[in-house]
């Protein structure tokens, strides 16, 4: 007795080192896929920039000391200690600084003024002199555009390419008309658990067996375990013909679904008690491959759901300091921090389900974080790409405007003077981010 205690309890650390094991192989594999996401963004910034003529001094994944780093044909490519973000380093995002600044030197004007005239002159070190034409603030309006949006565009495509691989590469897990197994009993309101008082479940008792594929449905094809259910849910007493394959033949069986009781959630959130048919089978579950635009069409649906959740992020992140406050369970669908979405990936990796299984959440994981780069970064304010789109279409109308009325064209847009503005944003990213680390480290959202 002794040495079989001894033998599980060794099999119960091994299996707990296995779990920790695979815990952090999924943390890796989120950084991993964070650092590529990373570069494919910044990527999407590169390729135009350089296409347009514009010198592009650095081109770095992370933030902090640099690792490693190598010169190629005018830019740095390298990596740094920190792969929590990215950057590529332009000549002249802005215009020279005004004649009277540079021979002023340090604005005067307190803190912000400062930061006004440091910017510019970070902005001019890039510059080679006044009559440079490899810099960005002298692209066209749409080149700047371009740029600008490549590098969100960059994380869209890689979340379509990853969710073509899970759709319809892997497939969709969908529950099929071939009978896995046979309930023994029908359930009751007061327990799930059969006795020997227990009636036999409809299915068993009619011959129904495992591996039996459900053909039609009282006349009616089945193409899926949904289409079967919905079926025989709404016909609670009632005969049904069941035609099944079984051995390359089929056969014709005579079911009456048990009546029970069910809570059902309508749309409105409201619950109601529904008497609804039940014969005690369930379907075997295998991955049904999807059209090549269903990953596409995922895209798409997950832009419209994380806008909908970054509209709302200033609300959502103080809701989340609440619960973590409080103790609060936090709500599922709500924002998480680079963490949250490492420690989800390291669930998914030590879940205890087929290799395939967790393939396919971390692929979903990652799909989801590169939708979630792409509409955050197309936020209209800087520092980010959707401040940059601003400030060039601000640019475009007024040269339209002097155009329609024929006025000489006015100066490029100094967008410096943001510089405050910008500070604001960064400050406010900057919390909201330590509130979700915060959050994902003490109160984390868990799919299991």
């Amino acid at each position: 007795m002794g040495g079989r205690h001894t033998q599980l309890k060794g099999w119960r650390g091994y299996r707990e080192r296995v779990e920790i094991l695979a815990f952090v192989i999924g943390v890796a594999l989120m950084v991993v896929g964070l650092a590529v996401s990373i570069a494919l963004h910044e990527l999407g910034h590169l390729w135009p920039a350089k296409k347009f003529g514009v010198r592009v001094g650095q081109y770095m994944i992370g933030f902090g000391p640099t690792l490693w780093s190598k010169r190629w044909r005018g830019t740095e490519y390298g990596f740094k200690a920190i792969p929590l973000g990215g950057y590529i380093s332009m000549a002249g995002m802005y215009p020279p600084s005004p004649q009277a600044a540079r021979r002023d030197g340090r604005a005067a004007g307190g803190f912000f003024a400062t930061m006004v005239q440091d910017a510019r002159d970070a902005n001019d070190e890039t510059l080679h002199g006044d009559d440079d034409t490899h810099v960005f603030y002298r692209l066209p309006i749409h080149k700047r555009i371009v740029v600008m949006l490549g590098g969100p565009l960059m994380n869209f495509f890689f979340a379509i390419v990853l969710f073509s691989i899970l759709l319809t590469g892997i497939g969709v897990q969908t529950a099929t008309t071939e009978v896995a197994r046979l309930s023994e009993c029908v359930p009751t309101t007061s327990s799930t658990e059969c006795t020997d008082a227990s009636p036999a479940a409809p299915a068993e008792a009619a011959g129904i067996q495992p591996g039996d594929v459900i053909v039609s449905i009282d006349g009616e094809p089945v193409a899926d375990f949904a289409a079967a259910s919905a079926i025989i849910r709404s016909s609670p007493g009632e005969q049904l013909t069941f035609v099944v394959e079984r051995d390359g033949s089929e056969q014709t069986l005579q079911v009456t679904p048990a009546t029970i009781q069910t809570e059902v959630t309508a749309a409105d959130g409201t619950t109601t008690t529904q008497e609804v048919g039940f014969v005690g089978i369930g379907p075997s579950v295998e991955y049904v491959q999807q059209p090549i635009w269903a990953g596409p069409q995922m895209a798409v649906q997950n832009v419209g759901a994380v806008a909908g959740i970054i509209w709302q992020l200033p609300a959502k992140v103080w809701q989340t300091g609440v619960d973590l406050v409080t103790g609060q369970p936090r709500d599922p669908n709500g924002p998480l921090s680079i963490v949250g979405a490492s420690r989800l990936s390291g669930e998914v990796a030590a879940a205890d389900s087929p290799v395939l299984n967790r393939v396919a959440g971390f692929l979903s994981l990652l799909a989801s974080l590169n939708i979630a780069l792409f509409v955050f970064n197309l936020i209209p304010l800087l520092p980010l790409d959707g401040g940059h789109i601003a400030v060039a279409l601000w640019e475009g109308i007024k040269r339209l405007w002097a155009k329609l009325f024929r006025r000489p064209p006015p100066k490029p847009v100094d967008a410096t003077k943001l510089v405050p503005l910008t500070f604001a944003v960064f400050v406010a990213l900057l919390v909201m981010g330590g509130i979700l680390i915060l959050a994902d480290l003490f109160n984390p959202v868990t799919l299991f």
